[in-house]
């Protein structure tokens, strides 16, 4: 059985999220979750929330244990841009688009 844990309105570019997923994509919980607590980037503070998240579902809402789940899919999806400008030279300005992300997280049930 799928389950599914969603972080929306990120304020981490998708491109950088998905840098820190490939790392955790196959791996059962436990090791993903020591990954993330030992990577230095932004990314694995969010992801492991996320994680911690989808562990806790499975567990109450489908009796499911901690111990027999891996990560099946993780992906990130962009969203909203936040436009903000930097001031530049002769009353100039340059516009910088901050990025956001929805993430998502699918644990699944080794299957014997």
């Amino acid at each position: 059985m799928e389950v599914r844990a969603q972080s929306k309105f990120i304020r981490i570019s998708p491109q950088k999220a998905r840098r820190v997923m490939e790392l955790i994509k196959g791996k059962p919980v436990k090791e993903a979750m020591a990954i993330l607590t030992v990577l230095p980037h932004k990314g694995a503070f969010h992801l492991k929330k996320l994680l911690k998240s989808a562990i806790a579902n499975a567990e109450n809402n489908y009796d499911l244990k901690a111990d027999d789940l891996f990560v099946f899919r993780v992906f990130a999806d962009s969203g909203p841009i936040l436009p903000r400008y930097l001031p530049r030279a002769r009353g100039r300005a340059d516009r910088i688009k901050k990025g956001s992300s929805h993430l998502t997280i699918v644990v699944k049930e080794r299957e014997e």
